[in-house]
């Protein structure tokens, strides 16, 4: 696996490592030693599954507030998202700062996300699947969340919306001056 630092202090993107032959290819998608090396979280107790049947797509921006927050490792394993992460720890030099990464089957490329980040993506075609591995249970109660057209954020998505969830509709607008403590 091939580690390329992002612009956000402490995040990832990932590109495999492809061992290419006639059949077609072998490679890595996570090594606990590779990420305890640089520090990263390398310990992930479940892994979850979304499927998004519209290109458009928008899920999040989704978190979870300390003590429950949560690395993830997000690969997308058909189709194509713009995966967007957001810096949301207060002691980052990177504090509020966001960054898009394009996540496709043909890429490979993986994510890598630190606790404290708010996480979310937007499907570029019909038909996608998105894998994560996650370092923390779910906990309901501990669920954050921000509005994806936040204009304080100023996250460019490049399609327009054409699906989100009520529940992702709701999330409150980010104020500048209270921003979730994370």
């Amino acid at each position: 696996m091939f580690f390329a630092p992002t612009s956000l202090a402490d995040a990832y993107l990932i590109r495999p490592d492809r061992r290419v032959d006639d059949r077609g290819y072998f490679a890595r998608t996570m090594c606990y030693d590779e990420f305890a090396e640089r520090g990263l979280v390398s310990d992930f107790v479940q892994q979850s599954l979304s499927v998004t049947a519209k290109a458009g797509t928008v899920r999040g921006l989704h978190f979870q507030y300390p003590p429950y927050g949560e690395a993830k490792l997000v690969r997308c394993v058909r189709g194509a998202i713009q995966d967007i992460i957001l810096d949301l720890r207060q002691d980052s030099p990177t504090y509020l700062r966001s960054e898009g990464f394009r996540l496709d089957a043909e890429n490979g490329h993986q994510l890598y996300v630190p606790p404290g980040f708010a996480h979310s993506f937007q499907t570029l075609v019909d038909d996608v699947e998105v894998t994560y591995l996650i370092s923390a249970p779910y906990t309901p109660d501990a669920q954050g969340g921000l509005r994806y057209d936040d204009p304080e954020l100023g996250i460019e998505w490049p399609l327009p919306v054409a699906a989100i969830s009520p529940r992702d509709l709701a999330w409150p607008l980010i104020h500048p001056h209270a921003p979730p403590a994370l």
